[in-house]
């Protein structure tokens, strides 16, 4: 199968929602767009808070990141990722596509057999450049 994890991001609706409509950035509505176009068989938010979420999960808006958090923290939080993504595919069969920052999927990334980050030396800016080229095709 091939999965898809895409990151949460700042900017989010002011309502609860599915979370694949909480996170409106436009970096979010590319990554989306693009992931949407290599027909996954699943999608997965990785959420700092809530830590992997379906797209359909109703959540309400809040306010975290890694990036305030602490090495152990931040591994703990991909411990109980990896934990749920375990349930829901198969770490060391499915293929992963990754669409997240180094510290949403540097814990992450080790322990899936198949995966490829598309984005990985890419800056901000150079991200949201890369995906709305992807989304014009």
């Amino acid at each position: 199968m091939n999965i898809v994890l895409i990151s949460c991001v700042k900017t989010k609706a002011q309502h609860r929602c599915k979370a694949k409509n909480l996170y409106v950035s436009t970096w979010f509505r590319y990554a989306w767009q693009y992931t949407q176009s290599l027909k996954p068989n699943r999608i997965f938010i990785l959420s700092a808070k809530h830590g992997l979420l379906d797209p359909d999960d109703v959540i309400d808006p809040y306010q975290e990141t890694l990036n305030k958090k602490s090495v152990a923290e931040i591994r703990v939080w991909a411990e109980q990722v990896l934990e749920k993504l375990g349930q829901k595919t198969k770490l060391q069969n499915d293929h992963f596509t990754i669409l997240a920052a180094v510290k949403y999927r540097k814990h992450i990334v080790p322990k899936l057999l198949h995966h490829e980050v598309p984005m990985e030396k890419k800056r901000f800016g150079q991200q949201l450049q890369w995906l709305k080229k992807q989304c014009a095709k």
